[in-house]
Order: C-alpha cells, then sequence, then structure tokens
C-alpha cells in the first residue's frame, strides 16, 4: 500500500482525504494538457464540457493510455486505498478507473453545485492564480471564498457544520465519496488560469455497498 502522506477530515458525516501530487506528475500532466490545448483537433476530441455542468472554458478528457503510462492511474489508485483502509479498516483489490477530466477555470467562470458518477471522486489543482481578487466587501478578508473548492453534505445543524471550504492550492489532492456535493466559487482580477484534475472510480462493491449483508 502507498506510503503517500494522507490527512483524512470529517467535517459533517462523510470522510474527506487531502494527498499531495508528486511534483513529477504535476509537471507531466500540465506538459500534456498544454500540448492538447494547442491542438485544437485533438483538443476538440477529448472535449468533456457537454457532460460536465461546469461553466468554464474549457474541460477535457485524459486519455486512458496516459494516464497509465506516467503513473497518474497507479497514484489515484494508491491514494484511494490508503484512504479507504484508514477510514474503514478494509483493503480495497479493485480500482476501476471510470474517467479522469482537467478544467481550465478563468476570471468569471464558475462550477455550480453538482456531484459526480461512480463510488470515488476527487480533485485537485495543477495551476492556480497569484490572486483570486479581492472580496468585494474587503473588510471581510477572512471570507473571501473566491475560487475556492466548497464540499456540502446535509444541512447545518447544532454541532454540524454542511459545508467546508477549500483554497486552491498547486499539489493539493482531495479524495470523496462521489455522491458529496460540491461547487467551485468564480474569480476575478487576474487573466490566470485555474487548472484542476478530478477522476470518477469504482471499488469494491462489498465495501462500497454498506448495505449488503456482509456490511450490516
Amino acid at each position: 500500500m502507498s506510503k503517500q502522506p494522507i490527512e483524512i477530515f470529517r467535517p459533517f458525516g462523510p470522510s474527506i482525504a487531502k494527498v499531495t501530487i508528486p511534483e513529477k506528475l504535476i509537471l507531466d500532466l500540465n506538459n500534456y494538457i498544454d500540448t492538447i490545448i494547442s491542438d485544437e483537433k485533438k483538443s476538440g476530441e477529448l472535449d468533456h464540457g457537454t457532460k460536465l455542468v461546469g461553466q468554464v472554458k474549457q474541460e477535457f478528457k485524459l486519455e486512458m493510455d496516459f494516464m497509465n503510462k506516467i503513473g497518474w492511474t497507479n497514484f489515484l489508485s494508491n491514494s484511494v486505498a490508503n484512504w479507504i483502509y484508514q477510514s474503514t479498516g478494509k483493503k480495497i483489490t479493485k480500482f476501476g478507473l471510470i474517467a479522469s477530466w482537467v478544467v481550465r477555470q478563468f476570471k468569471n467562470e464558475y462550477n455550480p453545485v453538482h456531484w459526480h458518477n461512480g463510488h470515488i471522486s476527487g480533485a485537485g489543482y495543477l495551476k492556480v492564480p497569484k490572486t483570486f481578487g479581492d472580496h468585494i466587501q474587503k473588510e471581510k478578508t477572512n471570507k473571501n471564498k473566491n475560487g475556492n473548492l466548497e464540499l456540502i453534505h446535509g444541512s447545518r445543524m447544532f454541532l454540524s457544520n454542511s459545508q467546508v471550504n477549500f483554497k486552491p492550492e498547486v499539489g493539493s489532492f482531495y479524495l470523496f465519496p462521489h455522491y458529496l456535493m460540491h461547487s467551485v466559487y468564480p474569480f476575478y482580477d487576474s487573466d490566470e488560469e485555474r487548472r484542476s484534475i478530478s477522476f470518477n472510480a469504482n471499488i469494491d462493491s462489498h465495501i462500497y455497498d454498506v448495505y449488503t449483508k456482509s456490511n450490516v
């Protein structure tokens, strides 16, 4: 099992994990993405925007052969296995990557509240702007969510939050169950790209399905 450092949160019920994408993987992914961006034909073939909810400049799928070659699939598999084991004490034997894709977000763009398919999902960052812009009410500097990822579950109650917010940092990658609702806020005052990468995957059904007889 991977020795990749992992941090696990339980802000409102479902377990969320944070891992760090290795620098070599970030470099390989960004170089690949820049190549795709410069190839109009290839960008069109891999376009994934029509199947996603984001109101952003460009979203496209990564090719499976490439992900296997650079070790992205292996990174995801090991990270998920580590997270599931530390959260449940169970070892997964299956990791079926459904898809992984890139979201290129620029100022004034956003990703509305949504959820994913499969069993496991995640999102992380390959590029972030130097600034996400000021909050409109500048005195509320501690509440500036511009460009942030927000995860949502249930409703706010006594001793129970319903939201957790993460500021993007290059290399940070968050793992969460597919049903966990999430969104990305727009940002301003920057012409730089917020480049994120996400995935959906399936694991062992008997571990995911907590209602099966063996898990009751």
